[in-house]
């Protein structure tokens, strides 16, 4: 029987708690966490997750394709927010970016974002897309968020992982 199983670090308590609401809410009717050394393994049986998440395969998701199906877009594009959220809190990171101009130290928030998975990056520059969010590319494989605007809009949507 297939399993979803999710490995969470131990810092973030409250994600653990999130993911175990989630595969709940979603589908499953038994979830079990198993402790292992500095994180929690979230997880569950059940014979239908393959058909929510088709996106599963043998091999690493860098090497193979990453499609959305037309029903997990269309979920997508209606709450972007949420999308997002997951890919920052997995993949993604707020920090304080320290730059000197002029002899002057400058401190402000910025979002990144890293994924060896060229079709996941281009989700999440879709999905940020669709929330307003100004983003660029820093790097093959990161994108940056540093617009005051944008940084402000994904505090809206993203929040701390706690």
């Amino acid at each position: 029987m297939p399993v979803l199983r999710i490995y969470c670090t131990n810092t973030w308590p409250r994600l653990v708690d999130a993911c175990e609401n989630a595969m709940r809410h979603v589908l499953a009717e038994a979830v079990q966490r198993v402790q292992e050394q500095g994180c929690v393994a979230v997880q569950s049986y059940g014979t239908h997750w393959t058909c929510l998440l088709p996106q599963h395969g043998p091999g690493r998701k860098h090497e193979r394709p990453i499609v959305l199906a037309d029903w997990q877009r269309d979920i997508v594009a209606t709450h972007p927010g949420d999308f997002v959220r997951g890919l920052f809190h997995s993949d993604g990171c707020r920090v304080a970016n320290r730059v000197t101009v002029g002899g002057r130290e400058y401190v402000y928030p910025r979002y990144l974002f890293a994924n060896e998975s060229a079709d996941i990056m281009g989700l999440c520059r879709w999905a940020l897309d669709l929330l307003g969010v100004a983003w660029r590319m820093n790097h093959r494989n990161s994108l940056s968020v540093a617009r005051r605007q944008s940084v402000a809009l994904l505090d809206r949507y993203v929040g701390p992982k706690s």
